[in-house]
């Protein structure tokens, strides 16, 4: 079947499959006239690749699953490596649990000592202050703890539009190699085809560590986390839609991100600029917080080195990775790569006969 016709039977886009194919997943057969022509096995697989990506699974971790149904079975999960699949998703899913059981032990002992602050001698879930600190969810000490950088508070102050970054769409990056956290010395300068997504923020916490003083009343500060957490949810369909490739910046040291990205298995590569110098370069929007200088947030969509589009000011920023998303799916390929209508001709094509 065409292209065309396997999106609309399973309810992906052509770009998705473009995508699926490029990671060697479901490849079609090439007519003479170069058209791709899909096996029947395919629409199998793409199914199976949207059930699984809708529990939790990234595409690459669909992979034991369409190879086992391009094996001739008639289930994808019916290989040992399917299996072992499984079992890699729960343990990664079971970490999840613990981090998120933390968190809200972290909330609960701040709920905690919030009852007891008001009314020292009250019992648990006294009527006077409408505060009820359930037995089952009860930290175990009422002792304030630190926050966890991935959960953003409610009542943040939203940063305002300054035109700190009007000046940047239309400009090109500078040659400038930054240290990156997967070992590699990345130049800004040649990213290289298709759009790059550089998100850049200030300054991201770890759990059980304070953030610097007055953190939380900072316009735009809080978020570094949960915003890195974002992208990574989506970065498989960032690429689905056309970036070739995602990195974050901040000022903070290589060994301090490094940290960072292993914690949160970042599928991307977090860029540093410990001495700014991409601020002296672009004039980017900067801010003070316990005597040191980091960047504001917001993000860049680089094409062939040329800045295509800024998002500033970045708000809230644990929905900013979808609000990138929105954006790449309504443009057009970038330069250099064929534009398809909606079922996957080439625009310069002849469009084949009905």
């Amino acid at each position: 079947m065409r292209v065309g016709e396997l999106a609309r039977r399973t309810g992906v886009t052509v770009r998705a499959l473009r995508y699926y194919e490029a990671a060697g997943l479901v490849v079609p057969r090439r007519l003479p006239n170069g058209y791709r022509d899909y096996a029947p096995t395919a629409l199998r697989q793409v199914e199976e690749i949207r059930t699984l990506t809708g529990l939790g699974l990234s595409v690459e971790d669909t992979r034991p699953f369409v190879e086992c149904l391009a094996s001739g079975h008639d289930l994808g999960d019916e290989c040992p490596a399917s299996l072992a699949a499984y079992r890699r998703s729960i343990r990664d899913l079971s970490e999840r649990i613990r981090l998120l059981t933390e968190r809200r032990d972290t909330l609960a002992a701040h709920l905690e000592a919030s009852s007891r602050r008001l009314i020292p001698d009250a019992p648990e879930g006294n009527a006077r202050t409408g505060i009820s600190v359930s037995p089952e969810v009860s930290a175990p000490s009422p002792v304030p703890v630190p926050a966890d950088p991935a959960w953003l508070p409610r009542g943040l102050p939203r940063p305002p539009d300054d035109d700190g970054a009007a000046h940047l769409p239309g400009g090109r990056l500078p040659d400038l190699v930054l240290p990156a956290t997967d070992g590699r010395a990345v130049g800004l300068g040649a990213l290289g085809p298709g759009r790059t997504v550089l998100y850049v923020y200030p300054l991201s916490g770890r759990p059980g560590t304070d953030l610097p003083d007055g953190w939380d009343t900072i316009p735009g500060a809080r978020g570094c986390t949960a915003e890195a957490c974002a992208f990574r949810n989506h970065y498989d369909d960032l690429r689905a839609v056309g970036a070739a490739r995602v990195y974050g910046l901040s000022s903070q040291p290589r060994e301090y991100q490094r940290e960072l990205a292993e914690r949160l298995r970042l599928p991307f590569a977090i860029l540093s600029d410990t001495g700014l110098a991409l601020r002296e370069a672009l004039d980017l929007p900067t801010f003070t917080a316990d005597g040191r200088t980091l960047y504001r947030r917001l993000t860049m969509i680089v094409n062939r080195g040329e800045i295509e589009h800024v998002f500033y000011p970045v708000f809230p920023p644990d929905q900013h990775a979808a609000e990138v998303l929105d954006w790449l799916r309504l443009q057009d390929p970038p330069q250099g790569e064929t534009a398809h209508d909606r079922e996957g001709h080439p625009l310069s094509a002849p469009r084949p006969p009905r």
